[in-house]
């Protein structure tokens, strides 16, 4: 362009700009180059990816009980010139790749742990695992998709340890155990792995995250604010007086009262929530009570769940559980005894970040197959580092092509399946989330 001519106020304009451009440091200006040297590299890796995958799935372990997929995952990140931490709760693996220009770290996390399920699925790599879970021998199966969270965040660090001289910070690879709860008498998960310095040494200011979920395949979903719930575990135990089953008015029943108290907590949700605010959950799932026939028993025992999607919901939802099972209890002449243990918080998504971060999920996603979804009541551990650090978690669509994903068997199910179509997806949103973060997208910089 030739300035000679230009007016002052056209002058002033332009110089801002002339200024940016020509202070901008080496790698904004290849960053484009960067992203697509990400994709080549992922199209040549997808091999290993998918061999990685099939591994892990055949030889699923229980949490912190990850040992061989430990060792697998140190071994790579050491092959690959990284520092590696092993045994951080128990069984977890963190790899620190430090680029070649100085810049912000940056934290990318993936869950190891199977779960006690008996696989069902017609598969060459189909897991005959068994092991004992709270002293019953089980089947053991990633029924919950980790397997493929570990190969793809495998595959993610052996692609930016190559482009390491690129990196403009570090990146934090955190490989972790218990997503799905330590067992009995057990510490793990992420918060053990943060109490054993996953997020120190060094200290990343953001992290990412993703699961695998039966939805269009290579799709990407996520919201900003509360994604998932807080998944709290609850146990009522309902005390009456034991008498014989032909004179029940010689005690009092805690089976009919725990009927009662059962049927009034869908009131709780139905009646006494503000489900326009955000959703919430109350499950019973087990109650035993009684050992004959013909005995009304002394106690009745029943466990459930509860979900919500925002802490003053979480208070309020706990306190009228505890207040509505023991007043119904009471109008029986029974007594109640109510427990809530609680779970990971409020899977949150840092809004700010989140915006920031958008554009490159948008061009991840499987022919921009990118959207906003509506919070979900499960729940993930992962809550817990985005408690240090604003965070980042979404979905990976991973139902096959012209199947309906609504009708697809659901995470935690013997059937579960997920398409590997859905593994470059994988890899590529998460290589494309650290690079973008560390060239200047956490700081509020548009790519």
């Amino acid at each position: 362009m030739d300035r000679t001519n230009l007016p002052l106020a056209a002058l002033v304009v332009l110089l801002p700009a002339a200024l940016f451009l020509s202070d901008a440091p080496a790698w904004a200006q290849d960053l484009d180059e960067t992203r697509a040297e990400i994709d080549r590299r992922i199209e040549q890796l997808m091999p290993d990816v998918v061999a990685w995958r099939r591994d892990i799935h055949e030889h699923p372990e229980l949490s912190n009980r990850e040992v061989r997929t430990a060792d697998l995952v140190a071994d790579h990140l050491r092959e690959l010139g990284m520092g590696v931490r092993t045994d951080v709760a128990h069984t977890g693996v963190v790899g620190v790749l430090e680029g070649g220009l100085p810049g912000p770290v940056v934290a990318l996390r993936a869950d190891m742990d199977a779960l006690p399920v008996t696989e069902m699925v017609d598969l060459p790599f189909a897991s005959t695992e068994r092991s004992t879970y709270n002293g019953q021998e089980v089947g053991v199966m990633h029924a919950c998709g980790h397997d493929n969270h570990v190969a793809i965040l495998m595959g993610t660090a052996e692609i930016l340890a190559g482009l390491r001289d690129r990196l403009p910070g570090t990146v934090t690879f955190i490989f972790q155990p218990a997503e799905e709860g330590a067992p009995e008498g057990e510490e793990g998960g992420a918060d053990l792995m943060i109490l054993e310095g996953a997020l120190a040494d060094p200290s990343p200011e953001a992290i990412f995250g993703l699961h695998v979920w039966p939805d269009t395949l290579g799709r990407i979903s996520y919201r900003p604010g509360g994604l998932m719930a807080a998944p709290d575990q609850l146990r009522i135990a309902v005390h009456g007086r034991q008498t014989h089953g032909a004179i029940p008015w010689g005690g009092v029943d805690p089976v009919v009262a725990s009927a009662q108290i059962i049927n009034a907590l869908q009131a709780v949700v139905s009646r006494q929530t503000d489900l326009t605010e955000a959703p919430a959950v109350v499950s019973i799932g087990r109650i035993e009570g009684g050992i004959r026939h013909n005995i009304i028993p002394d106690s009745v025992v029943m466990v459930g769940t509860v979900r919500t999607l925002n802490p003053d919901q979480r208070e309020a939802v706990h306190a009228r559980i505890r207040q509505t099972a023991e007043k119904v209890a009471e109008a029986s002449g029974a007594v109640a005894d109510v427990s809530v243990t609680l779970g990971p918080p409020v899977t949150y998504n840092d809004p700010l970040l989140t915006e920031r971060m958008a554009p490159t999920l948008r061009r991840a996603a499987r022919d921009g197959r990118a959207a906003l979804r509506n919070p979900q009541t499960v729940g993930e551990d992962f809550a817990y580092y985005q408690q240090e650090i604003p965070g980042l978690f979404f979905f990976l669509g991973i139902t096959p092509e012209g199947e309906n994903p609504d009708e697809a068997p659901r995470n935690h199910s013997p059937y579960f399946f997920a398409d590997e179509g859905a593994l470059s997806v994988g890899v590529r949103a998460m290589a494309h989330l650290a690079v973008d973060y560390l060239h200047g997208a956490g700081a509020g910089w548009a790519p």
